[in-house]
């Protein structure tokens, strides 16, 4: 299967952050893994002139998913912490769009809950979303629902996303019931640039 990649492409790289990678709050197993391969997807969509958005927690200190306030996790991704940042690695290009979950009430793990930017992506006629990240069982399985339920063409990244696995085949089920629903897996070689950006 060759994907083509163009102008109505979106990558969306979900929650690279500190916390979520080894050494952090909440890490993900392998977490820091995901780094190079994302680099090299966003490489390839900005050469195609396509949309990149970048997706991060960003909650306030006393956040409703806090263990503190009754909630599942510790403390992680707090505004304006190290552990909020984006991993050192990771390359977000000049003009890059970041998309910040901060909703105190809301746990949030896609950044389409309690936004516009379903209607955004129709208005801006992206109808491709391309999902990977952090972390496959959770905000990345969320993320590519909620973009299959608002009517988008949703590719998983295999290669570029990886899982909590708080039981050990929590990732494999969320790739499952991903595919269930109407996504597709896709690696890097599977993407085809159509479109070159002549300032890329």
């Amino acid at each position: 299967m060759r994907v083509p990649i163009d102008e109505h492409s979106v990558l969306v790289v979900v929650d690279v952050q500190n916390d979520f990678c080894p050494g952090g709050a909440v890490p993900v197993p392998e977490g820091d893994k995901v780094v190079p391969m994302l680099n090299e997807y966003v490489k390839k969509f900005r050469n195609a002139g396509a949309a990149i958005i970048f997706t991060r927690d960003w909650h306030p200190h006393d956040h409703s998913s806090f263990k503190s306030q009754g909630g599942p996790w510790p403390p992680h991704c707090v505004q304006g912490s190290k552990g909020a940042e984006f991993h050192e690695a990771l390359v977000l290009p000049p003009g890059a769009e970041v998309v910040s979950k901060a909703d105190k009430r809301d746990e949030a793990y896609s950044f389409f809950q309690g936004t516009d930017l379903a209607r955004e992506f129709h208005q801006r006629s992206l109808t491709k979303m391309f999902v990977g990240g952090l972390a496959t069982d959770y905000c990345v399985k969320e993320t590519v629902l909620d973009g299959l339920k608002n009517g988008f063409e949703v590719y998983h990244l295999d290669d570029a996303s990886r899982g909590v696995n708080v039981q050990s085949n929590d990732a494999a089920l969320a790739l499952a019931e991903m595919v269930k629903r109407g996504a597709k897996r896709v690696t890097l070689n599977d993407l085809a640039t159509t479109a070159v950006k002549k300032n890329a």
